[in-house]
């Protein structure tokens, strides 16, 4: 029977107690952002500190971040050790700015897809959404927005 370390648990056991699917681990692992060791059996082996990664990985992916963002995150952190409250607060810290900046980004869409909603032209000199200004306008003519690069 292959080894086990005490403080170690199967892909099976991980993706239970981190409420994801196994494949899920095998997509984190691929894309770098955790790493198993293999036993003599050949099987992964994940250490109880993998727990909260896959949680912050987690959290990050519904915040929006990319997985090369979290990926690069991670890879200031030890591996040997969890991640403390500490970690958290620099990682999160990292992330508000771009978060805000979204925020933001998506507040001004929302409010003035308002004087969109109903239209169904799109099309209007004055749209804030497709032709703020009639930028188009002063630029070209024609069916504009209906170009192969739009």
């Amino acid at each position: 029977m292959a080894e086990r370390l005490e403080n170690e648990l199967s892909v099976g056991e991980l993706a239970k107690r981190a409420g994801v699917a196994v494949s899920t681990l095998h997509f984190y692992e691929a894309k770098g952002l955790i790493t198993p060791r293999r036993n003599n059996g050949n099987q992964r082996r994940y250490p109880r500190n993998l727990l909260r990664r896959v949680a912050i990985i987690r959290i990050a992916q519904r915040a929006g971040i990319s997985l090369a963002e979290i990926r690069e995150a991670l890879s200031a952190l030890p591996a040997e050790r969890t991640p403390t409250a500490e970690d958290w607060q620099v990682l999160s810290s990292n992330w508000k700015a771009r978060l805000d900046e979204r925020i933001t980004a998506l507040t001004q869409l929302r409010d003035e897809m308002a004087g969109c909603i109903g239209c169904g032209c799109l099309s209007l000199r004055d749209c804030p959404l497709r032709n703020p200004r009639d930028e188009l306008g002063r630029t070209a003519t024609g069916a504009v927005l209906l170009s192969p690069g739009e």
